[in-house]
């Protein structure tokens, strides 16, 4: 598709939408897309613009797979250790046999501490434990660690967000540091992601986009209190679009991991129902038993991601929005224009 035309279907997409936040798309080492849309503070009427700062919620559980393979990599971990021998917190109904695999393909079974079987407002996890009390890794697991198992480690795939705080505390007994920190270090500093970090809600740095939820009478509010106030293993990295496209090119150029390591870090280890595969982090969609793409993505009230990678196709693009939808719809739509038209 001609460069013009991609941009006018863009910008009709966004009229139609009324899409908030940042497109960044490239192909091969060449620029499609850089567009960013609505504010990133509506009382101050500031702008998105390409370096605004975004959540991406879930997004960013593909940090604590890198970092678990680092450590794998560096042999201070393996994928068959035990969460038993991992940490010291007593978690007295888990499974023993709960392996890093385990955690890391959403098979461990151990209790979510957001259950979308039991409530399907995030806000209602704050009734008993106020948001502003969740800081650490460490602050997560009274929401948790008590409960029953939901099933037997190993015996399905059931998306878990629990399972990646405990990777988050495996990741911060290993190497001594915090969770963020260890991020921070090995995962954004080596792959040029200079702008990004685990921010604290009520601290947030310059040029960080506030996430809005909106209503249908055309009010809305922000959600400050609606997350923890700061983000962890299983999510609530703040980015920008143009350091998670860096993510992409450190972690398929092998800087960030060994072939090896990388590789099987893209490689489906489960399979969720709707069709896409699993692999340490990422979902992977498979077309005639090759890859066709990886997927990133993210929802929490007021924040929604998505990115994309096509092997193939050397495409790559990320979607940052800062209200509780319009990323999915809009990357779709760009994936349809790049891969399937013509004109």
């Amino acid at each position: 598709m001609r460069q013009e035309n991609l941009l006018k279907k863009i910008e009709s997409v966004q009229k139609e939408s009324q899409f908030s936040g940042t497109i960044f798309t490239k192909q091969g080492t060449g620029l499609r897309a850089s567009m960013s849309y609505g504010y990133a503070n509506r009382s101050e009427k500031i702008e998105n613009e390409v370096d605004t700062k975004y959540g991406i919620a879930s997004g960013c559980k593909v940090f604590t797979a890198i970092a678990i393979c680092q450590l794998i990599e560096k042999g201070e971990l393996s994928f068959e250790s035990k969460l038993q021998d991992c940490l010291k917190f007593e978690f007295p109904y888990f499974d023993e046999n709960i392996t890093v695999h385990h955690l890391l393909t959403h098979t461990s079974g151990v209790p979510d501490y957001f259950d979308e079987e039991v409530m399907n407002d995030f806000e209602e996890l704050w009734i008993k434990t106020p948001m502003y009390h969740i800081r650490k890794l460490q602050d997560f697991l009274p929401l948790f660690q008590n409960e029953e198992m939901k099933y037997p480690a190993g015996a399905k795939f059931q998306y878990n967000n629990s399972g990646y705080i405990l990777l988050g505390l495996i990741i911060e007994h290993v190497s001594g540091l915090s969770f963020s920190d260890y991020v921070e270090t090995n995962i954004f500093q080596r792959a040029g992601m200079l702008d990004s970090g685990y921010f604290e809600m009520d601290a947030l740095p310059v040029k960080t986009a506030i996430g809005y939820i909106d209503f249908s009478d055309g009010t809305w509010k922000t959600n400050i209190y609606s997350l923890p106030v700061k983000g962890g293993a299983d999510g609530g990295a703040y980015v920008t679009a143009t350091d998670m496209m860096k993510l992409w090119e450190s972690l398929t150029n092998y800087d960030l991991l060994n072939e090896h390591m990388t590789k099987l870090m893209l490689t489906p280890h489960a399979n969720e129902e709707n069709g896409l595969s699993y692999g340490y982090g990422i979902w992977i969609e498979i077309n005639d038993e090759e890859v066709f793409k990886y997927l990133l993505m993210g929802y929490d009230p007021g924040v929604n991601f998505h990115a994309v990678f096509y092997p193939k196709q050397d495409l790559k693009i990320v979607v940052c929005a800062n209200t509780s939808v319009g990323a999915f719809k809009m990357i779709s739509r760009i994936e349809e224009l790049l891969l399937f038209s013509k004109s």
